[in-house]
């Protein structure tokens, strides 16, 4: 679980994913494999928005594809 791998904990700032970009918000809680934050969005301060812990993660690199020199 990433909680215990890179030590997420309540009031950590992070990015996540929302509509087409990204947003930034407070960690309020975590349960389980959820994530409950915190966000100021334009009309609506302190919305709070659940994600899983899977997709917070950052996607770790993969193998660097390499061209064909021709």
């Amino acid at each position: 679980m990433r909680r215990e791998e890179e030590g997420m904990e309540a009031g950590e700032k992070i990015t996540f994913p929302f509509g087409k970009g990204q947003m930034e918000g407070t960690v309020k809680k975590i349960v389980g494999k959820t994530v409950y934050i915190v966000a100021d969005f334009p009309k609506h301060k302190g919305k709070i928005v659940t994600r899983s812990i899977f997709k917070l993660e950052k996607k770790k690199s993969s193998r660097a594809k390499t061209k064909k020199a021709e």
